[in-house]
This record gives structure tokens, sequence and C-alpha cells, in this order.
């Protein structure tokens, strides 16, 4: 429990953004995984088995960023959680659509293509979740 404790301390002395980071791409990470075995063990078609891994990945990054990357703005709250589901929800859409743009209309190398769109979907996202989704409630 100590070095879990020490863990934690160590992670919330990092940059917010980095925290960001770690948080999002545990959720990615999880999301690429439950897509992997739910079309490779389960026999889901991968459109099916993105939507359900975006509801699992929400869990994970929803969790990390209210305990750790928006921890001081005391992000456990059902309006906290419902504003994030936006945003991700938004973020998923755009990823999806700003994806197929660059792939259909630019010509770019997949990797490229989605790469770009990641960090420029990250870029909105943290902002949009520091400043709105996660923001501190007012005290009157």
């Amino acid at each position: 429990m100590r070095a879990l404790q020490a863990g934690l301390r160590r992670l919330r002395a990092l940059p917010q953004v980095a925290q960001f980071v770690l948080v999002g791409g545990a959720a990615a990470a999880t999301h690429l995984l439950a897509v992997a075995a739910w079309v490779g063990w389960g026999g889901l078609a991968p459109l099916e088995a993105n939507g359900l891994a975006f509801l699992l990945a929400f869990c994970v990054s929803y969790g990390g960023h209210a305990a750790l990357t928006f921890a001081s703005a005391h992000a456990w709250r059902w309006g906290a959680a419902g504003r994030y589901f936006l945003v991700a929800s938004a973020s998923f859409a755009a990823n999806e659509a700003l994806y197929a743009l660059a792939l259909h209309w630019l010509h770019w190398h997949y990797l490229w293509s989605l790469l770009a769109v990641l960090l420029l979907v990250a870029a909105g996202t943290f902002v949009l979740s520091k400043f709105w989704a996660f923001r501190a409630p007012r005290h009157a």
C-alpha cells in the first residue's frame, strides 16, 4: 500500500499535461486491447468492437483524470462525469471524421494521418476537459 501511495504522489508531482498524456495513454491501450480481443476472440465486427471499447476506455480515462489529472478540481462528481462523457464522445467523433478526411482527401500515409489527428484531438480534449468538464466548482 505504501508503494502505491508513493507512486501516486510521484504521479501527482508531474505537470498536468504529463498526467493527461499518461492517463490518455492508458485509456488508448485499453481501447486497442479491447478491440483486438473482441474482434479476435469474440468475433465482433471491428466497428461494433470499437464502440464497446470506447465505453470501456472512457471508464479508464474518466477514473484516471478524476483521480489524477484533475483531482484538484474535485472531479468525482456526476456533473463532471457527464460533461467529460460529452467531451470524450465528441473527441471520438472528431477523431473518426478527421482521420477519414486525412486518409481520403489528403491521401496522407495512414500512420502520419492518425498521428496528426490524435495530437490535434488530444489537444482539444485537454482544453475542454480542463476548462469545462473538470472545472472546479464555484463556491458562493
